[in-house]
Parts: structure tokens; sequence; C-alpha cells
């Protein structure tokens, strides 16, 4: 299998097909496998890398000081374009992992083509309710019991791609790794390390969102609050939950091939501003 070294390890990845890279980011307690219903496609036409992050799947569960944290993984994929040699590439980032290509995309513009980021954070305000269920979740304990509850919630599983990852998160969140894991990024997530808002003027890629209209962890609302703020990006919305690719993998692949086709074609890249895209 191959591995990568990062400051947080050796992280797990997966490579098919050749030309520009597309760079596929998973969620929290999620895996590599999340894309299987798409990298195939896209491998295509594209160089597709998928990475399972520190702690998740295949890759290395560094020891303390190391923490796993939306900061962290960030970092970690810095060390992951710079040490596998990568040009200019397309990153497709779902929740943390959108956030993590994003954050990418401003400090190291010069790494980012284009960025696909579906129901990702970073771009939206925090309020009483939602830091109160951030760090109630941010205690172990109580993730590795309402975290089960959650996935299936978050999922709204309708292939067997879907079903498969439900099994598989909800699996890792009932051990104490899982937990531990899970709870460390949800404590990250209301702190100013993952509000990038005030860096959005340094975001300079091309950016296509994408959102799940069924996600009650990032619901369309935090779709279009990011599209508001992201200026010349674009929206497309899905009748599904937080993991559109795996649950219209069809639809998806057409609307990132033509994200990617206007990309390199020097294309002017129009904005949407959102509404189911089929």
């Amino acid at each position: 299998m191959p591995y990568v070294s990062t400051r947080a390890g050796r992280v797990h990845y997966r490579e098919r097909g050749e030309g520009t890279p597309v760079v596929m980011l998973h969620a929290t307690l999620h895996d590599h496998h999340d894309f299987d219903a798409v990298a195939p496609g896209l491998a295509e036409r594209y160089r597709t890398i998928t990475v399972d992050w520190p702690w998740h799947g295949e890759s290395e569960s560094p020891r303390a000081p190391q923490k796993p944290g939306v900061t962290l993984f960030a970092e970690v994929l810095q060390d992951v374009v710079t040490n596998l040699g990568l040009p200019p590439a397309f990153f497709i980032g779902n929740s943390v992992g959108g956030f993590s290509a994003a954050r990418l995309a401003i400090t190291h513009p010069d790494r980012v083509r284009g960025l696909v980021m579906v129901n990702a954070g970073g771009f939206v305000s925090w309020n009483p309710l939602t830091r109160s269920s951030a760090r109630l979740l941010g205690v172990p304990s109580v993730t590795r019991l309402l975290m089960p509850r959650l996935v299936n919630s978050y999922m709204r599983a309708r292939t067997p791609e879907d079903a498969a990852i439900v099994r598989r998160v909800v699996a890792r969140a009932k051990t104490r790794e899982g937990a531990r894991t899970a709870a460390a990024i949800w404590r990250e997530f209301p702190t100013p390390g993952h509000d990038l808002r005030g860096r959005v003027g340094e975001l300079r890629a091309p950016t296509l969102l994408v959102w799940g209209a069924l996600d009650p962890v990032l619901p369309l609302r935090a779709g279009r609050v990011t599209h508001e703020t992201i200026p010349g990006s674009r929206l497309e919305v899905f009748q599904a939950g937080h993991v559109v690719f795996s649950s219209e993998p069809d639809a998806f692949l057409a609307v990132v091939r033509s994200f990617f086709e206007t990309v390199t074609g020097g294309d002017s890249f129009e904005t949407v501003t959102g509404g189911d895209s089929r």
C-alpha cells in the first residue's frame, strides 16, 4: 500500500489514472473508500488520489502529543501535495476535507487549480446553539454514544455505497480511538483556526460548492452562506445527505467534470445562485 510521510506520520493514499491530479479528501471518521463510487469515473481522464487522514482508514495513528484536528489536517494536506511532488491539482473535499482544501488554496494558491467543496465548513458563523452542540460532541463518551445516530441522520443512505459508509463510520465511532478522534475534531470546529472568513479574499481558485440539502449537520443555509461569502463561487444543490458523491454519483460526476473542463479550458466561471442542479 502506498504511503506518504507527513508531520503526523505516514498517510495512506490510493492512486488511479493519469493526467491532472484530483486529490479527494473525506470527512471525520470516514475514509478514502467514500469516493469508490466516483473515483474510477474521474480516473478515466485524471490522476485521482484518494487520501486517508491520520487516525483514519489505513493511515497511521500518531502518538501524543499529536492530536487530531482540522488545522493539523490542513497542514498534513500541505505535506501530502509537497511530498508527492504534485503539480497544481484539483481538490474535492467533503466536510473537514473541504475546509482543508480551501485552507490550502488560501495559504498555497500555486498548489490549487480548482476547488470542489462538498458540504464543507470554514465559512459560516457559530451561534450559541451550534457551539453548545460542538462542545457536547467534543466529549468522547458523548461522541461514542451519539455519533452512530448522527451518522445515520446526516448520510440519508440511499445507495449500497452509502450503506457501506454508514457501517464503516458507525463501527469507528463505537471504538475508543474513533470517539476520541471525532471529539477532538468537534472541539476545534468553533475555534478561530476553523474560520476562514477573514481570509476569503485570498481564495482565488475557481470554486464549486456541492451541497446535499438533506444534511442536518451542515444544512443548505450553510451552503448558501458559503456561496455568498466566497466571491465567484458556484453552488450546485442535490437532494442528498452529507456525502453527495456517494448518494448521487452520476450527477455529481457530470457537474464536476463540467467544472474541471471549464477551468482547464480557460473559460470564465459563471456564478450560480443555487437550486437543485438536476
